[in-house]
């Protein structure tokens, strides 16, 4: 399904996500994918408004660094969606992105319902466990002028790398095409 309306898409997602049946143990994971810019952080924050207990996993926390997006996916899957999917403790380490390292181990609390928001949520060997894909995008100006917006010029060198990155993973893992919903997000 395709949708141009946030609000619609928002409650697409929101029946989606009560229709579906929990693929990771007893989590369901929702994974909110699409490239960068798209507005994934915002409607991720949108839908845990609408959906108590819900608990929030941002990829930016996964990637270690500007060359991570590969590592990040499999990080994903090896520490967090596996370890659920066994009924097991489920734990990450934080990537400083101010200090270029690894930081802090987080434990993700038992949860019935999982979000999983940023570039990459959606690919790779976790896609089997996840019970809903959202596929969010925009056009490429748009997200362009919105990243530039949050991380500022400085980091276009690194922009342009990345969208090299998260291209290539999606051409590879054909993520947009398994996606449950699409939400366009440009105004």
């Amino acid at each position: 399904m395709h949708f141009t309306s946030a609000d619609e898409g928002v409650a697409a997602a929101l029946l989606a996500i009560d229709r579906t049946q929990p693929r990771c143990g007893g989590t369901k994971v929702v994974a909110i994918d699409g490239p960068s810019g798209s507005g994934k952080t915002e409607f991720a924050a949108v839908l845990a408004e609408r959906l108590p207990g819900a608990h929030i996993l941002h990829m930016d926390d996964l990637y270690p660094g500007w060359n991570g997006l590969v590592q990040a996916v499999a990080d994903l899957y090896d520490q967090v969606l596996a370890p659920l999917a066994l009924g097991e403790r489920a734990a990450y380490r934080r990537w400083d992105w101010d200090h270029d390292r690894y930081a802090e181990t987080h434990e993700l609390p038992p949860t019935n319902l999982l979000l999983v928001e940023g570039v990459g949520s959606g690919a790779g060997s976790g896609a089997e466990l996840e019970s809903v894909l959202i596929w969010i995008e925009a056009d490429r100006s748009v997200r362009f002028r919105r990243g530039m917006e949050r991380d500022g010029d400085s980091y276009l060198p690194r922009w342009r790398g990345w969208a090299a990155l998260e291209k290539a993973l999606f051409a590879n893992d054909g993520t947009r095409a398994r996606a449950d919903l699409i939400l366009d997000t440009t105004p």
